[in-house]
């Protein structure tokens, strides 16, 4: 469907509007931080190495016409700052669109393979807002399978850190699903394939590899065949688009080359 087309003076008069509105709020603005230093227009002007008639007309809501670099030398001469922005586009994609694809790649794995899935899983009923990124059950096997999902890396030992603890939260969790019979609790992370992400593993091999000794190949086997999950912790590349799940190979000589897919 095709939107109609405001019409021009529609949103003539719309912007005209907003300007004026905003050109009094900030003029006020201006001028309260000039009385607060106990400084006239002059004094103002003088520091911000413009006209007195310029400090004048904007403190009245009546800078349209200046320049932002008046505007700016103004307000930094004040003691602020002018900030000038776009709001949010309301067509633009989600802050963590990146993220939450990945999420949803696990979850529509985690579908096809038969597990019940939970989106954002919280780790400490309690505490809701701290979860991990997918949950997964294998309730035939009785393993609760807990999946961090990694866009981008800010603070790898972090990460690593808030993994573990999510991992001994579940404990609780899972035990009221299961009770007294026997189960586990498995983790895997799952990291977009991006050029800075593969470099960042490539670098710290040795970290990675103890972090995450379970078999890479055999957790994506379970996420997208519902097999056994490996006992321990694994990570598992995604590709750029988030459609299918990349094992990853150890080896210095195997992580330069091309790994081999597996559609998701």
């Amino acid at each position: 469907m095709v939107m109609p087309r405001a019409k021009r003076p529609a949103l003539a008069a719309e912007g005209r509007r907003r300007n004026l509105e905003q050109l009094v709020q900030l003029g006020a603005s201006l001028r309260q931080s000039r009385i607060r230093r106990k400084w006239t227009q002059d004094d103002l002007a003088k520091r911000a190495g413009v006209s007195r008639s310029s400090a004048s007309r904007i403190e009245r809501g009546l800078g349209g016409g200046q320049t932002l670099d008046s505007w700016q030398r103004l307000a930094l001469a004040a003691g602020t700052s002018l900030v000038v922005k776009l709001q949010r586009d309301p067509l633009a994609d989600t802050a963590d669109a990146g993220h939450l694809a990945i999420q949803e790649l696990v979850l529509r794995l985690g579908r096809r393979a038969g597990f019940p899935r939970s989106f954002e899983l919280a780790t400490r009923p309690a505490e809701p807002w701290r979860s991990t990124d997918v949950g997964l059950r294998d309730d035939r096997r009785r393993v609760l399978i807990l999946c961090e999902c990694w866009n981008t890396f800010g603070d790898i030992g972090a990460a690593a850190r808030s993994s573990g603890r999510k991992l001994a939260e579940a404990a609780e969790y899972a035990a009221a699903i299961w009770g007294r019979q026997p189960h586990r609790i498995a983790g895997c992370w799952i990291v977009r394939a991006t050029r800075r992400n593969r470099e960042l593993v490539r670098r710290y091999p040795e970290i990675f590899t103890s972090r995450f000794p379970g078999s890479s190949r055999g957790w994506v086997a379970a996420l997208t065949q519902g097999v056994d999950a490996p006992i321990e912790p694994g990570l598992a590349w995604c590709d750029i688009d988030a459609t299918r799940l990349i094992p990853w190979r150890r080896t210095m000589t195997d992580v330069k080359a091309t790994p081999t897919r597996i559609q998701g």
